[in-house]
């Protein structure tokens, strides 16, 4: 058994997260701002995590074996949790994303089109951290969203007080509480034949299961690797791929419209390559589903919510 602290964990794979370590017999504590009560036996710190002082109240003389950080966006609050946790925990897991990897949204070491995109190409211990950016604007934040994963894991790498794993996630389908609308966006538009944006060029991406990388966290907090991994499930697919399992399923035929590149497109449609390679994941241990295996139930489940008759 662990002493385990989840920063976040009351919604999606998060949540799951803590129903997962709580079976496992962890003893359990849950961070956040109160919008959701954890499961029964959890322990549960109501505090805004921004609040440095707050959360350092509330942490009082506690310790921890691991914390998982779901909800860590910009490195003003890695530093802000980083300074509440130093001498609290031997372990700090942080969920990322794909996004990290985004030529579009930084100048990043080229990986030849095709090739799975290894974690060296955005190593943490070596990016520039910015504190006096406009981090508390949200809108900033939003635009800026790519770039705030990366600060903030570049932040807890350059901690001495506990080691730092980066778990960068793939996007992330399946489960009725699903929250993005992306594969919503596609059950929908399929559904009644209207039009799918298309680049003329779509590449692949990756995908994951949100039961997937609620049991990959669960493993990162038994392991002792740190720095990134990736984690995504084998076998890429690009627009039209996942458009045809949605079609597949809905008993329908996808219609497309082409746009160029740099044109705004639907979700998963993208014109620059940036598919993880996951080979660090699975030499440290762990074994990925292959995306078509788990994708069309996902799709069927979206398609059940959205002929779902509306309150």
């Amino acid at each position: 058994m662990q002493k385990i602290c989840v920063i976040g964990g009351s919604r999606y794979f998060g949540k799951l997260l803590v129903e997962r370590l709580q079976a496992a017999d962890h003893q359990v504590t849950v961070i956040n701002r109160g919008s959701t009560s954890p499961p029964t036996g959890v322990e549960h710190l109501v505090v805004d995590r921004n609040d440095e002082a707050a959360l350092t109240a509330a942490l009082d003389a506690r310790t921890f074996d691991v914390v998982v950080d779901q909800v860590c966006y910009t490195p003003v609050q890695a530093a802000i949790a980083a300074r509440a946790f130093a001498g609290r925990t031997r372990r700090y897991v942080m969920t990322s994303t794909i996004e990290v990897y985004d030529p579009a949204t930084a100048a990043l070491p080229t990986v030849p089109t095709g090739t799975p995109v290894p974690e060296e190409s955005v190593d943490p211990a070596n990016w520039q951290v910015a504190m006096d950016l406009p981090w508390h604007d949200d809108s900033y934040l939003e635009a800026h969203y790519a770039e705030g994963k990366r600060q903030a894991e570049a932040v807890f790498a350059h901690v001495g007080s506990f080691a730092f794993a980066t778990v960068r996630s793939a996007h992330v389908l399946g489960g009725s509480q699903e929250f993005t609308g992306r594969l919503a966006h596609y059950a929908g538009r399929i559904t009644q034949g209207e039009e799918v944006t298309v680049h003329a060029k779509a590449l692949p991406t990756v995908f994951i299961h949100y039961e997937e990388v609620a049991d990959l966290l669960l493993w990162a907090t038994a392991a002792d690797f740190t720095g990134p991994v990736n984690a995504c499930s084998d076998g890429p697919l690009d627009v039209h791929g996942l458009a045809e399992i949605v079609a597949t399923q809905a008993g329908r035929e996808a219609v497309y419209r082409t746009v160029p590149a740099g044109v705004e497109a639907s979700p998963f449609s993208f014109d620059r390559h940036y598919a993880m390679s996951n080979a660090r994941a699975k030499a440290l241990g762990f074994s990925f589903s292959r995306t078509t295996d788990w994708l069309p139930g996902a799709v069927a489940e979206a398609l059940a919510i959205s002929a779902a008759p509306t309150a």
